[in-house]
């Protein structure tokens, strides 16, 4: 598949001070591409650095085959703003006019009407919820027709329904065509939006993969809590073990749980034994993430 970025052994210094450290990975044609990690990792000096906003010590980024200033002049790419970066009288039309002039594009009020900013083209960026201003910077994103788009902590600050909404105009966008770089600290955004991830940890790359490759060894052991209707007499199970039982809850472990999970409950069926709640605690990627957090330091 056509590597839309390439990155090689990115460095970037400010002054002694050493923030990449040979960052390294590609994005595929259409791929929504996560940067995870905590604060100051470098997931934003990273991508500023792929959006020719700053420059870097040595390495490599190409840009569908441009380096990034040269990608930016053709419009190849979208840079969703962070909030401070419009001036504060300046309103939602005339927002959208002068970033059509700088790209030279035509106006296109139809992203103002995409993304529910129609009714309110005379108001003034000073008077905007979080979520308002979230959904213009993408509507200012999208204003060249990008190929590829840059959304930095996209959600932050966002209530629950913004954020759903946002994350489905991510999703559309994936089913446009675009290729889309997304840098986060927020694990289940990562999750519901990502096809790949790269965890960075003090300026270096320490895992790449999906978000269920790269919570897959976590723990290979999948845990169950059970609460049944009587107390449980010995059980002979070979694919799961009970491991504790505490607060009325039977807590079992297993390394394959649709294995597992079926021959304790065939077991139950067979004793007749009704089951009162049951809870599957998967691996998550937030594990994972603490996991690696933790190494690297």
């Amino acid at each position: 598949m056509m590597k839309m970025i390439k990155v090689e052994n990115l460095i970037k210094s400010y002054g002694k001070n050493e923030v990449l450290k040979g960052i390294s990975f590609s994005v595929s044609k259409n791929e929504i591409f996560g940067l995870l990690g905590p604060n100051g990792a470098g997931k934003t000096t990273t991508m500023e650095c792929m959006e020719g906003l700053r420059g870097f010590n040595s390495g490599n980024i190409s840009i569908m085959g441009l380096n990034p200033d040269e990608a930016a002049k053709q419009k190849l790419i979208g840079i969703q703003l962070q909030s401070s970066s419009l001036p504060s009288n300046i309103s939602v039309k005339d927002a959208m006019d002068l970033f059509c002039v700088w790209n030279n594009a035509d106006s296109r009020y139809d992203l103002l009407e995409k993304f529910g900013l129609k009714n309110m083209s005379k108001k003034q960026y000073k008077t905007m919820s979080t979520g308002q201003k979230r959904r213009l910077h993408l509507a200012l994103a999208l204003a060249c027709e990008p190929r590829i788009i840059f959304l930095d902590e996209p959600t932050a600050g966002l209530d629950v329904e913004a954020r759903v909404a946002l994350h489905q105009e991510i999703k559309n966008l994936k089913k446009k065509g675009a290729t889309i770089l997304l840098a986060s600290h927020d694990m289940a955004e990562v999750e519901a939006l990502c096809d790949r991830v790269a965890i960075i940890v003090n300026g270096k790359i320490k895992k790449i993969g999906s978000p269920s490759e790269i919570v897959s060894d976590v723990r290979r052991e999948t845990l169950i809590k059970i609460k049944l209707s009587v107390m449980l007499k010995d059980l002979k199970l070979d694919q799961i073990e009970l491991k504790d039982f505490k607060e009325g809850y039977y807590h079992f472990s297993t390394t394959n749980l649709l294995d597992g999970l079926s021959e304790l409950l065939s077991c139950l069926k067979e004793d007749e034994i009704e089951i009162l709640d049951l809870t599957v605690d998967k691996p998550t990627l937030e594990e994972r993430f603490i996991e690696i957090a933790r190494e690297g330091k």
